[in-house]
C-alpha cells in the first residue's frame, strides 16, 4: 500500500471525522472562553497554546486530504469551506488585520461538514435560493406597494413611522415580524385613522402568512429533494459495490467444466 492509499484510507475513516468533529467542538468551546477576561487572566496561555494546536490538527487535515484526493480536492464545494475556513485562519491577526481574530470563530462553521444532517440542510437551503429570489421579489413589490401607500395614508400624523418610504418599509417590516405591532404601531395609528386596519391586516396576511410560509415550503421542498439525491447516490454506489465484488468473485472461481 503506497502512502497515499495509506492517507486516504485515514482521512475515509469515520473515526478520523469523529475525532475532528470533537477538535471543532472543543476548538469552539476554548475561543468562548477567550472572550472571558477572568478566564484569560487565569488560563489565557493554556488557551492561546490549546488555539494553535487546534490549528495545528485543522491544517494537517487539510493537507492530508490535498495529499490523498489531489485536484479532486477542490471539486467538492465542502472541501473548499473547509479550505477557505482554515485558511482564513492562517492569516496574520495584528496591526489593521486584527480584525480576523473574530473570524476565528468560523472554524465552528465545520461542523456542518462533517455533520451530514446539518450538510444536507446547508444543501436544501442553497438549492432553494433560485425559487427564494421569485418570492423575495415578490415580497419586494409588496413593501414597496405598502410603504407608498402608507406614507401616502399615514404620513401625515406619523412621521416617525411612515414620514418616508424608507421608515414606512422599516415599519411595515416590524409588523410583517409580529414585533410589538399591535400595540406599538397599529392601535396607535388606528386612534387617528379608524379605518387603518383594513390596510395593516391584509398586508399581515399576505407577507407573514402567505408569502413567509412559501419560503418555508421551498426550503423543506429543497431538504426533501437533496435528501432523495444522497439516498440515491448512496444506493449506486452500494450496487456498484456490490458488483464490483460479484466480478472478484466470477473472477476466483474456476471455469465451469463442460460436458
Amino acid at each position: 500500500m503506497t502512502l497515499r492509499d495509506r492517507a486516504t484510507a485515514l482521512v475515509e475513516r469515520p473515526g478520523f471525522a469523529n475525532f475532528i468533529l470533537v477538535v471543532i467542538v472543543a476548538n469552539a468551546i476554548t475561543l468562548g472562553l477567550e472572550t472571558s477576561p477572568a478566564v484569560m487572566a487565569t488560563v489565557g496561555g493554556l488557551l492561546l497554546t490549546l488555539d494553535k494546536i487546534f490549528l495545528t490538527i485543522f491544517v494537517v487535515e487539510i493537507a492530508l486530504k490535498l495529499f490523498s484526493q489531489r485536484i479532486a480536492f477542490f471539486k467538492r464545494g465542502w472541501n473548499l469551506f473547509d479550505f477557505v475556513v482554515v485558511g482564513i485562519a492562517l492569516l496574520p491577526d495584528s496591526g489593521a488585520l486584527s480584525v480576523l481574530r473574530a473570524l476565528r470563530i468560523l472554524r465552528v462553521l465545520r461542523i456542518i461538514s462533517i455533520a451530514p444532517q446539518l450538510r444536507r440542510v446547508v444543501e436544501g437551503f442553497v438549492s432553494a435560493l433560485p425559487g427564494m429570489g421569485s418570492v423575495f421579489l415578490l415580497m419586494g413589490l409588496i413593501f414597496y406597494i405598502g410603504a407608498v401607500m402608507a406614507t401616502k395614508l399615514f404620513s401625515s400624523a406619523f412621521p416617525e413611522w411612515f414620514g418616508s418610504i424608507g421608515a414606512s418599509g422599516y415599519s411595515l417590516f416590524q409588523i410583517m415580524t409580529l414585533e410589538s405591532w399591535s400595540m406599538g404601531i397599529v392601535r396607535p395609528v388606528m386612534e387617528v385613522y379608524p379605518w387603518a386596519w383594513a390596510f395593516f391586516i391584509p398586508f399581515i396576511m399576505v407577507t407573514t402568512f402567505a408569502v413567509v410560509n412559501l419560503l418555508v415550503g421551498l426550503i423543506v421542498n429543497s431538504m426533501q429533494d437533496a435528501h432523495a439525491e444522497e439516498s440515491n447516490a448512496a444506493t449506486d454506489q452500494y450496487r456498484e459495490d456490490v458488483l464490483r465484488r460479484l466480478e472478484q468473485i466470477e473472477k476466483r472461481l474456476p471455469p465451469a467444466k463442460e460436458d
